[in-house]
């Protein structure tokens, strides 16, 4: 018996949203259709993708949970709220790219668990959350994370903002942060969603330690992470080429698409 198609839609086309929105069209997941897009410049998303106003419908961040099944958010921070709360208050599935954000907005747990709604989060850029959850079921004594991304990747971030600070002209490896994920999560919105989602996976924002480094030496957007815990102990590092936003992974979207799969797919490996 054939199951009805997962009706999805994508907020935001920026580079990673544009990458999921190609790869679903294209048939990537049999199972799932990409019905409808959000976006803030509609003529520049219709030169992106074709497709919209024909296959894929335009809708606002308020009503594209209307005709969709589950939403992906691949907005700037500033939007994140005005998709999440339509979504979850439709009982919908909801896929934040902007961890982060679930860190200043808690309350959106709480709206999720009223409506019936989920929250899913992908592994992102990360690796290894199987291994964090498992042993979040027992004791995690402590979780370090240490990123390290080429200066330009960091340029811009509000915490070097707000001290004047600028990384462009750096010559050896440099610590700009160094405390808690949700400190960092705040600081670098658009850097360190992985450390948020690491976060949620293990012992929290605020036990989650955090440095940043901007590093010249290095071209890949690269993450350490130490888990000491009274079940496993274990060392991780990930080096993520940059997509056409330098503050991004390639690895983002194809790891988006991994999730959709895994809500459909008849087969899925891993906790």
């Amino acid at each position: 018996m054939n199951k009805p198609s997962l009706r999805i839609g994508i907020a935001g086309l920026g580079a990673v949203g544009l990458d999921v929105a190609r790869r679903l069209i294209d048939g990537a997941i049999p199972g799932m259709t990409l019905t409808a897009v959000a976006v803030r410049d509609a003529d520049k998303a219709r030169r992106a993708l074709p497709q919209i106003g024909d296959l894929v419908a335009l809708r606002t961040l308020e009503t594209l949970a209307d005709e969709c099944d589950v939403v992906v958010e691949c907005l700037p921070p500033a939007l994140f709220r005005g998709i999440a709360i339509p979504v979850i208050d439709k009982g919908r599935i909801f896929m934040p790219l902007s961890a982060g954000q679930l860190l200043h907005h808690g309350d959106l747990i709480e709206r999720a668990k009223a409506s019936g709604a989920r929250i899913i989060v992908p592994t992102g850029a990360l690796i290894g959350f199987d291994a964090v959850r498992g042993a979040a079921e027992g004791t995690i004594h402590s979780v370090e994370m240490v990123t390290r991304k080429p200066p330009a990747g960091l340029e811009g971030a509000p915490y070097l903002v707000e001290r004047g600070l600028s990384v462009l002209g750096v010559t050896e490896p440099t610590k700009v942060f160094d405390g808690s994920a949700r400190d960092g999560a705040a600081g670098f919105p658009a850097n360190v969603n992985v450390a948020a989602a690491l976060s949620l996976a293990g012992i929290g924002p605020d036990r989650t330690r955090l440095q940043i480094w901007a590093d010249p030496t290095v071209t890949r957007n690269t993450h350490t992470i130490k888990v000491d815990a009274d079940t496993v102990r274990f060392t991780m590092t990930i080096e993520n080429v940059p997509s056409d936003n330098p503050r991004t992974g390639k690895s983002v979207a194809p790891s988006t698409i991994a999730a959709l799969r895994g809500l459909v797919s008849e087969l899925k490996v891993g906790s």
